[in-house]
């Protein structure tokens, strides 16, 4: 489950161990009910969900969607992109980037470059129609990139949550 950055910061998105604890077990197994939950967590029913509610609404939770392995769907290449665009561009660049269906992520950065985008490819060779793909739009001046060999720490938030409610983090 991936939840974009949010633009809740500050005292109001912090969480405590029941909050840290339920996030978790939604990671864990994200089709349990609310039912499930609130008798695995030892509270009522009513708390569950106003806990869950508030969460969403906070932006902690932003979905239940299934997380999807692009290498099972056949895209085993993993690739980062850092652009260079032109000025006043952003806007374009980013509508034509996220019509390239093998873009995952982007991301506007600092430092060399002005976006930063996640891609996935078939192959090694398919990996430079992709490349082409994304960098053939006028706004984008440079490309630079580099392929993934590895992913030792997959994106993660667990550890994040014990932190954030003040536990100590989960280890493995």
């Amino acid at each position: 489950m991936h939840v974009p950055a949010s633009p809740h910061i500050g005292a109001a998105s912090r969480i405590d161990a029941l909050d840290a604890r339920l996030i978790e077990l939604l990671a864990a197994e994200p089709r349990i009910g609310v039912l499930e939950c609130s008798r695995r967590l030892q509270v009522a029913r009513g708390t569950v969900q106003a806990r869950l509610d508030r969460l969403m609404a906070r932006g902690v939770v932003g979905g239940f969607g299934p997380e999807v392995d692009p290498a099972a769907l056949g895209y085993p290449v993993t690739a980062f992109a850092t652009l260079e665009i032109s000025q006043g561009q952003g806007a374009d660049v980013r509508a034509h980037l996220a019509a390239v269906p093998e873009v995952l992520e982007l991301h506007t950065i600092t430092g060399q470059g002005d976006m930063l985008c996640r891609i996935v490819a078939r192959s090694n060779a398919d990996l430079q129609r992709v490349i082409d793909r994304v960098v053939g739009f006028d706004g984008i001046v440079r490309a630079a990139t580099a392929i993934a060999l590895e992913n030792p720490v997959p994106y993660r938030v667990l550890p994040l949550v014990a932190q954030a409610a003040g536990e100590e983090p989960p280890t493995a």
